[in-house]
């Protein structure tokens, strides 16, 4: 499967597009929870509808989420001036059925991961010194989905030191998510062709069955 990196600005109407129905590293943690939980399934169901008509869905955006984008060049900055490394911007990646939105790529073997954390909660996060396991899905799909070996987070606030953490590729883990996202993606598929015979065929679902085909 060819590894197709785009380069448009994240959040743009072509990000979205480019997003329209396949699962994303975003929410691979979704994927992944135990049984038929509602996560879970409001994602198969929004990414199905995208697929049947050929638009990506309004998403909701919190606070935190608008915040977090308003910050990210700050953040992206420190981690520059700090580590003296260089990074490439991206907007999409996407590999087969499946992609992810690095904040950056770092080199020919790394990612880079931006989050925002309120300061109270920073401070704990700086005092564990670990890699939050909220953002562990995330980051080991975005692994997956590049074929990348490592990838640091930066979790930033203003005022506050910037927490960076590297992880490297854990393949059990990724081979545990191949496992849950190809499983979902037949189950993509089975909702699809439900939603078919109750009508015609979308150009999106299309596009999409090709590119299982050939994957």
């Amino acid at each position: 499967m060819e590894l197709i990196i785009s380069n448009c600005a994240q959040n743009s109407d072509e990000w979205h597009r480019l997003r329209s129905g396949i699962p994303t590293a975003s929410s691979f943690s979704a994927i992944l929870a135990k049984g038929e939980g509602k996560t879970r399934k409001a994602y198969l169901n929004r990414l199905a509808a995208e697929i049947y008509t050929g638009e990506p869905l309004e998403t909701f955006k919190s606070a935190d989420m608008e915040r977090g984008h308003a910050m990210e060049d700050e953040a992206r900055d420190l981690y520059i001036f700090q580590t003296g490394t260089e990074l490439q911007r991206v907007g999409f990646v996407r590999k087969g059925r499946k992609g992810c939105s690095p904040d950056a790529l770092i080199g020919d073997d790394g990612i880079l991961e931006i989050k925002t954390q309120r300061a109270d909660l920073l401070v704990e996060t700086l005092t564990k010194g670990e890699f939050p396991k909220e953002h562990i899905a995330q980051c080991q799909g975005a692994l997956w989905v590049t074929g990348r070996k490592y990838i640091d987070i930066a979790v930033y606030w203003p005022k506050m030191p910037l927490f960076v953490k590297r992880a490297h590729r854990d393949e059990g883990y990724i081979a545990n998510l191949a496992g849950a996202v190809n499983a979902f993606n037949e189950e993509l598929d089975q909702v699809v062709k439900t939603i078919r015979a109750h009508g015609g065929e979308s150009t999106l679902a299309a596009d999409l069955q090709k590119a299982a085909e050939a994957a």
